[in-house]
């Protein structure tokens, strides 16, 4: 069973390979970054449906990337793409690069960015060694009454346990950098999704080789620059389920290693709700709004 401590003490930014430990010894650690796409929102006023509403997405996305890089090394590049858009007299008059620089300095934002700022990071994505995998959680009322007991946080640590099911199993220690996202990513809701993930596992696993050491580092966009590589992957993922939209998704190719859509019921048999190697997501993915 692993351990599932979900903050590190002795930490604020995520170091390549070493954590460091009180004593100054270290030990090496594997790292992902996790952010999401969408929303989830199911219900409005008087406990309307609204899913698909203007505004509100019809499905939540949750993704994890790894950087085959020194991450020192890739963290720095990403916060000199942020300062050059920070200092491009075209882009950093747009009103919504400009709001983040009021607010604290530029970063990146798939949603709130424009065509012209998202290409400055997507050129450079293409060109990074990095991996991509993405759960997908189509927003059905009936699963989320049944399954979730209307709480956004439980469907929250649903979709996040399926994610990091199967890295329970890779043994020593797992920091996954999370985008903070209010009451989903406090301690307990994060405790919960480990749980669920280990719950999983050991349903086909031998509990003993469930081993590795998982600690949660919750952050935001502007204190770690790599949470927004992973946006912009969760993006182009999600605007495929969203809009049919599949030019961004395309052009990161094989980045985007695996996603699933994890509760596409009628693709179970055979496993068809898996996305990965030559079966890609294509633009008869995109979703409708949920009949009820």
């Amino acid at each position: 069973m692993p351990d599932i401590p979900l903050t590190d003490p002795d930490r604020e930014h995520s170091q390549e390979g070493v954590v460091s430990e009180p004593n100054g010894a270290g030990r090496h650690a594997d790292h992902r970054f996790l952010d999401e796409a969408g929303d989830t929102t199911f219900f409005g006023k008087g406990k309307q449906l609204i899913v698909g509403n203007e505004g509100v997405s019809h499905a939540f996305t949750i993704g994890m990337v790894k950087i085959n890089r020194p991450l020192v090394e890739v963290r720095n590049e990403v916060a000199v793409l942020q300062r050059s858009v920070e200092h491009d007299a075209y882009l950093n008059v747009i009103p919504s690069v400009r709001k983040r620089i009021e607010r604290g300095g530029f970063f990146f934002h798939a949603c709130d960015d424009t065509p012209e700022v998202r290409q400055v990071l997507f050129r450079y994505i293409k060109t990074l060694d990095c991996s991509f995998e993405a759960v997908v959680a189509r927003k059905i009322p009936d699963i989320f009454t049944r399954k979730h007991n209307h709480q956004e946080a439980e469907f929250y640590a649903d979709v996040l346990s399926h994610l990091i099911k199967n890295k329970l199993k890779m043994g020593g220690k797992l920091v996954l950098n999370i985008s903070s996202r209010a009451n989903s990513t406090n301690n307990r809701n994060l405790q919960s999704a480990l749980e669920k993930a280990t719950g999983r596992a050991v349903k086909i696993n031998a509990p003993d080789i469930l081993t590795t050491q998982v600690v949660f580092n919750v952050q935001n966009h502007r204190s770690e620059p790599l949470l927004n590589v992973a946006d912009y992957l969760c993006w182009s993922v999600q605007r495929v389920f969203e809009r049919g939209e599949t030019r961004h998704y395309d052009f990161l190719g094989d980045r985007i290693r695996l996603v699933v859509d994890l509760f596409d019921q009628a693709g179970y048999e055979g496993s068809r709700n898996y996305y990965r190697g030559n079966r890609r997501l294509t633009p008869e993915n995109r979703l409708s709004p949920p009949s009820s």
